[in-house]
């Protein structure tokens, strides 16, 4: 059965959300009555649609160039967005070598792993650089890059992961006109129709517009996996002055599709890669996952000299989802709850979890400018952020229902009867950040900054029971130093702090602590790196050490360890090395990144044979190569061609099972023409070009080791027109 939902309006703004909007409007006005003063030495503010030296808001330093930062980043921008065909996040891996999976199932959200740590949906992504859930599925259609920080995040985000931040940058208006219609179909005959429209209007010109609308029907090769899903999106802005800009943004997006069950060890077997068309979610009662999302925001700014310019900024993100699965987990007949039983068979759970509401407001005001003492150049930078999280669930069903096995053969008996509490939540944050590039000279830059966040968090369980709250204040700083030893290689170090707060589970049967918060987990990294190059040809290499605190709570949980003290149990500690370059010659581009990861658990009491052991879904080394070729002969035409390779990885945390290393090629023709006036773009790639069966990744997540196989090979035919 199908369910179809219409998108939540968004509820009444709340006290804080309605007062930062009606500021905004307010102050465009008065910018707006300021316009009558001349400013002709101040700079205009505009929208720019590519620029040759890639810069990334999630840095932190938003107005630097990458390549002057000393830092790691990933900019992907819409151009190889389009050209990969991705539809997802977790698509975007190939463009990266410290990016991998961490339990990407089809159909469901994504999640990811940078520099051996998984991300935290929660905590780790950002929308126009506002905190966003990414607990949903996030269309890509409307996005003219997605950015991802690697490395710890202490002064870009209050509390996260110690991996790195994601952050989603929407399409803007464009100077000239751009009408543009894209339509794509692949193997089994998914289709997708999107259009992309974007001019300026008014009589200055001072009126901006982006729309994007898109459709699909999905039918992916895996069985019992159709779906559909649609967005639509619409992004403007007013140019009060030439000094002062309004922009706004919404986009609505409906996805429904049913999720692909992982597979996982049989008894103490790693078995063969499977049939990727499998779907072990495939009763007859099952249910498609639906993400509803509504999202937004206002931003103003205004240069109030040469030198200085601030802005102000609110968003708001409202979710709903049905979250169903058949769902496949252990093996009670054999006393194994982390993987399926010896002779392919699997205790079968009905799972339901319905109307998830899951809405975020955050605010932020920011100053920027540059200073000078003396002979030094100070570019400074201030920020305040609030936000405010309010999660609604209601009680879920998590019912057992047979027996299945891993050929998918089996039919059970649905439960949806709703037996299981699930967990609300509302957190609240205000962050105060500071930084300050100090310009010594040509060659010489100090760069610091600090940010100071005081957190208010609450949960309490559905049925009233297991209240938990706390408040703490965290501050983390960071320092670097970058030398251009000459105008094409500069040297760079940094040091960071990040913070994670985690509370025991109020659990008082299992944790003599239940429901205390433990101190914050401070991780800590350095980082040494080279950069060089030129527009043609551009290189980094980077080399970090992160450490990160660690509790024994995964493991009370996951081993059922009772009575339980919940505390600090050793770190993690990963090291590794990362390298990338980029080079155009001729009809030639190529470019690639590799990795190599020295992940280990240390000092644990609760788990020691995890010591010196690499934790689980985190390969050894990973390479990323692509390479593009326009053939002269046949002017537009250009073949392309993409290599991934990850290497080994534990499945179990003692790593007396690993996976073996994997490599994917894939492949592309783009042929771009003008035909009756129109310029057009034909496309043909095959994604797992020689139909290699392995498994992809291997999460050890929920208490459950899962294996996830590679996609099977897949044509995609597209087409491209700019009217």
């Amino acid at each position: 059965m199908k369910t179809n939902l219409r998108p939540t309006p968004l509820a009444r703004p709340s006290p804080v959300a309605r007062g930062a909007s009606a500021a905004l409007l307010v102050l465009a006005a008065a910018s707006a009555a300021q316009a009558q003063q001349p400013a002709s030495e101040l700079p205009a503010i505009t929208v720019n649609e590519s620029s040759a030296a890639p810069q990334a808001e999630v840095s932190g330093f938003g107005d630097v160039p990458l390549r002057e930062l000393p830092l790691s980043a990933t900019v992907i921008d819409s151009t190889q967005l389009r050209a990969s065909g991705a539809r997802r996040l977790s698509d975007l891996a190939q463009f990266d070598a410290s990016v991998t999976d961490a339990y990407n199932s089809a159909g469901y959200w994504d999640y990811l792993t940078v520099r051996g740590f998984v991300l935290d949906n929660r905590f780790n992504y950002r929308r126009e650089g506002l905190p966003i859930s990414a607990e949903t599925s996030i269309p890509l259609d409307n996005k003219e890059r997605i950015e991802i920080l690697r490395g710890t995040s202490g002064i870009q985000a209050g509390t996260s992961a110690p991996g790195g931040l994601v952050n989603y940058i929407v399409k803007r208006p464009t100077e000239q006109d751009l009408r543009t219609l894209r339509i794509e179909t692949t193997s089994r005959g998914s289709l997708l129709g999107a259009l992309d429209l974007g001019g300026r209007f008014g009589a200055d010109r001072q009126f901006g517009y982006r729309l994007n609308v898109a459709g699909e029907n999905l039918k992916p090769l895996v069985h019992d996996l159709d779906g559909n899903r649609n967005l639509f999106s619409l992004a403007a802005d007013w140019r009060l002055t030439r000094d002062a800009v309004l922009e706004f943004e919404i986009e609505r997006s409906h996805k429904t599709q049913p999720s692909q069950n992982g597979f996982s060890l049989l008894g103490n077997m790693l078995p063969a890669p499977v049939d990727p068309k499998i779907n072990l979610n495939n009763q007859p009662w099952s249910q498609p996952s639906v993400f509803d999302a509504l999202t937004g925001s206002l931003r103003f700014s205004q240069a109030l000299n040469a030198d200085w310019r601030w802005s102000a900024q609110i968003g708001r993100q409202r979710l709903r989802s049905n979250d169903r699965l058949a769902y496949a987990f252990g093996c009670g007949v054999e006393g194994n709850y982390d993987r399926y039983c010896s002779d392919g068979s699997f205790d079968f759970y009905d799972f339901r979890s319905e109307n998830e509401r899951r809405t975020q407001t955050a605010g932020s005001l920011n100053l920027k400018g540059n200073l000078m003492t003396g002979s030094v150049r100070h570019e400074l930078g201030f920020g305040l952020l609030a936000s405010r999280v309010r999660n609604r669930f209601q009680d879920q069903a998590y019912n057992y229902v047979g027996t299945g096995n891993i050929l998918a053969t089996a039919v059970v008996p649905p439960d949806p009867t709703l037996t299981d509490a699930n967990t609300n939540r509302d957190e609240r944050s205000t962050e105060l950040s500071v930084q300050d590039a100090i310009r010594w000279n040509s060659r010489f830059t100090t760069w610091l900054g600090v940010r100071h966040t005081r957190l208010d968090r609450d949960s309490i369980r559905t049925d009233g029971t297991r209240p938990t709250g706390y408040k703490d204040g965290i501050t983390t700083p960071w320092i670097g130093a970058s030398f251009a030893i000459r105008p094409d290689l500069m040297a760079y170090a940094s040091w960071g702090k990040g913070v994670e707060s985690q509370v025991v589970p109020n659990k008082s049967s299992q944790y003599g602590n239940a429901g205390e918060a433990l101190p914050a987990l401070a991780s800590r990294q350095w980082e040494l790196g080279l950069k060089g190059g030129s527009d043609a040809f551009n290189w980094q290499l980077a080399w970090f050490d992160i450490r990160r605190p660690m509790t024994n709570l995964d493991a009370c949980n996951r081993l059922g360890i009772t009575p339980c003290e919940g505390r600090y149990d050793g770190s993690a500690v990963h090291r590794g090395l990362e390298a990338g370059a980029q080079w155009n010659a001729g009809p030639w581009r190529l470019g690639g990144s590799v990795a190599f990861i020295d992940a280990k658990r240390r000092g644990s009491i609760a788990e020691p044979a995890t010591n010196g052991q690499s934790p689980t879904n985190v390969p050894k080394q990973v390479l990323r190569a692509q390479a593009a070729y326009r053939v002269a002969a046949v002017p537009g035409l250009e073949l392309l061609g993409q290599l991934s390779h990850e290497g080994r990885r534990n499945v179990l945390p003692d790593g007396s099972i690993a996976l073996p290393s994997w490599t994917r090629v894939d492949a592309a023709l783009r042929y771009e023409t003008r035909m009756r006036g129109m310029q057009t773009s034909w496309s043909i790639a095959i994604d797992n070009l020689f139909d290699r069966r392995y498994w992809k990744e291997s999460p050890y997540q929920f208490g459950h080791v899962y294996l996830f196989p590679g996609a099977p090979r897949t044509l995609r035919l597209g087409l491209s027109v700019s009217l």
